[in-house]
């Protein structure tokens, strides 16, 4: 269950959308601050410090993608991005900005809410470092110790497979993009190299999963990028 004050922003131009967002989420307990324009989601995202912050992109005033260039410059608060542009490359644009997460028009009230709970409960607190145990179902990441168990058995990577499971897991639900994972593991010239990445995602699934073809953990966003799945 969400915490009953938790202080969603809203910036979107479109009134009915703005209506909607407001009705399904007050419903399940948050509190909605609304924003039409850019300059207005800036502002209210000063003076209300939003736990967590839906933003659309195609605003009136200014990109969604220059508001959350500036959000990124000061705030931390998860930002999911809503908006119609489906594209693979404006996922990756936004998602390489500062998104946390990203759902395209028009959307399930189900899903938009459990993407919010999956922001809120990793968003960091002021002041205090992320858990470095990750529990998720039978895996339990242990990212200062760099061990892995699954149903309470070690489980064996080699170095590259646990660099990239450890980046998935210090962003617990949210999507990483193809190219953030690339560079992260294979350096500045991994962009080159995106068959590493889908061979070491498939090993790793071989060693986590139960069934490699439908996992349950280690998501993949077609052309986009993957997402370690925690559970509520």
């Amino acid at each position: 269950m969400i915490a009953p004050k938790s202080i969603v922003l809203v910036v979107d131009d479109e009134a009915p959308i703005r209506r909607f967002l407001k009705a399904a989420l007050e419903g399940q307990g948050y509190k909605v601050v609304e924003a039409a324009t850019g300059g207005e989601g800036l502002a209210l995202a000063g003076s209300h410090h939003p736990d967590v912050i839906l933003l659309d992109l195609g605003l009136p005033d200014m990109d969604g993608l220059v508001v959350l260039k500036k959000l990124r410059e000061w705030s931390q608060a998860p930002v999911v991005i809503l908006s119609a542009r489906g594209k693979e490359s404006d996922k990756v644009a936004g998602l390489d900005a500062g998104a946390d997460d990203y759902l395209t028009k028009p959307f399930g009230v189900s899903e938009l809410t459990a993407r919010l709970r999956v922001a809120l409960r990793h968003a960091p607190e002021a002041g205090q470092p992320a858990d470095p145990i990750l529990v998720s179902g039978d895996l339990s990441i242990d990212l200062d110790k760099r061990l892995v168990k699954r149903r309470g058995d070690d489980v064996h990577l080699t170095p590259n497979e646990w660099e990239l499971l450890s980046r998935l897991a210090k962003n617990p639900g949210k999507l990483v993009t193809q190219a953030q994972l690339l560079k992260e593991v294979w350096g500045p010239a991994g962009g080159d190299n995106a068959h590493y990445l889908r061979t070491y995602m498939h090993q790793l699934r071989k060693k986590l999963e139960d069934d490699a073809a439908q996992p349950k953990w280690l998501m993949t966003e077609p052309g986009v990028g993957y997402r370690l799945k925690v559970e509520p």
